[in-house]
């Protein structure tokens, strides 16, 4: 099969495609062909492995797992001995930070991992693309103890991470102000933002609002530039 291959640490010039042997499922795993797959934000940061702390997982001289891709989606060809919950023909996506090997023709993925079968009416771009903003921006918000009405800043709000924090945010029934650029303040308000900030305006760490939370969905603030704009015991969190 046709794989994206690299066997060192670099810039997209280090990727090649090759001709590599197809995977085989074990007896708790599946075979999916790929159908797509996204080039998001951790697949940057495995291709270059940075920040260093990253090669203790990958590998700390050249990547343990030739083929990167973290996030999918495509049709399961075959199953493992022990596979109950998922059956030949089935459309499913997933993601595993810890490099998924997608940028491939097919991918083998143990049925425990961060794999589910595609929702009614996403085709195959967009399930392979909306897991891993989704992923990191629960795990932010996991973190707290949000309370409806509650008042939580978004920087970086129209990026993969957040939109999908204004999103939940929502779904949570805070009070979200947000910050993006100019065009793209109609999508974060139609996402669930009360309140919009563009930053090539204004710097929104100048807010005279307090909040409860504020994250920083895009890793590009800190605490200290931040802390002004929270209210006593306030927190803030950065997707970095």
């Amino acid at each position: 099969m046709k794989a994206i291959v690299y066997t060192q640490y670099g810039s997209p010039d280090v990727l090649q495609v090759q001709d590599v042997e197809k995977p085989e499922p074990k007896k708790n795993e599946i075979l999916v062909k790929v159908r797509a797959a996204s080039v998001n934000r951790t697949d940057c940061a495995n291709l270059r492995a940075k920040p260093f702390i990253m090669r203790f997982g990958l590998g700390l001289f050249k990547p343990n797992k030739r083929i990167p891709g973290t996030e999918f989606a495509g049709d399961v060809v075959k199953v493992g001995h022990d596979v109950t919950s998922f059956g030949v023909g089935d459309k499913v996506f997933g993601f595993d930070d810890s490099v998924l090997s997608s940028y491939a023709e097919y991918l083998v993925v143990q049925t425990s991992k961060g794999v589910s079968t595609m929702p009614e009416g996403f085709n195959y771009q967009q399930a392979g693309a909306c897991i891993e903003g989704a992923h990191y921006a629960y795990n932010i918000i996991n973190k707290i103890e949000l309370k409806r009405g509650q008042k939580v800043m978004v920087n970086g709000a129209s990026g993969g991470i957040g939109t999908a924090t204004v999103q939940l945010l929502k779904y949570f029934d805070a009070n979200i102000t947000a910050v993006c650029n100019t065009k793209n303040i109609e999508l974060v308000k139609s996402l669930g933002a009360a309140k919009v900030i563009d930053y090539s305006k204004e710097d929104f760490t100048k807010d005279p609002g307090k909040y409860d939370y504020v994250f920083d969905t895009v890793g590009k603030s800190t605490f200290g530039k931040c802390k002004s704009l929270l209210k006593p015991g306030g927190v803030y969190i950065s997707s970095e």
